[in-house]
């Protein structure tokens, strides 16, 4: 038993530089502040759960696919499309909330667009009752800001590429 336990526990990230753990959270720290000042000088109801999630890749992991500006901005675009159409045709029902879920990540993964965050953009839309135009609002302009802020904030050094370049 002791040994099946080793499997879970097990960390499989390497370890890292402190220094660049504290720049990823400074870095998380700027952009969350920035889309709730953006919030605050706009009344729009930016600050949603997912962004939080979406901080840890863009400034922790900005190597990852799943990190990269067309998988955050597509994937959010594609999960809002879902879960804002979803919410509008069958308002309240739990169900479709999960069908919605399911029907964003099969889409992600069909586009190659996979942003692990926005699979929660159906729940969000469902728990707050926002769809259409408010929820690709939310999605558009809070993600577009976070890729902003990472953009600049890789370029402070020590310095990481992101994006990541196309191969030629």
């Amino acid at each position: 038993m002791r040994r099946h336990l080793k499997h879970f526990t097990h960390r499989h990230e390497p370890k890292g530089a402190a220094h660049l753990h504290l720049k990823s959270g400074i870095g998380a720290m700027v952009g969350m502040g920035s889309v709730g000042a953006l919030t605050v000088l706009t009344g729009i109801p930016l600050l949603i759960a997912p962004f939080g999630a979406t901080a840890v890749l863009i400034f922790g992991q900005p190597k990852s696919p799943l990190a990269q500006p067309a998988n955050v901005l597509g994937g959010y675009l594609l999960a809002a499309l879902i879960g804002g159409l979803a919410v509008s045709l069958f308002p309240g029902l739990w169900w479709v909330a999960a069908i919605a879920v399911g029907l964003t990540i099969a889409g992600m993964l069909l586009l190659r667009v996979t942003h692990p965050p926005a699979g929660a953009v159906p729940l969000v839309a469902f728990g707050s009752h926002l769809g259409g135009p408010t929820l690709f609002l939310i999605v558009g302009l809070g993600s577009a800001l976070l890729i902003a802020i990472a953009v600049l904030h890789h370029l402070i050094p020590p310095r990481h590429q992101y994006p990541l370049r196309a191969p030629h």
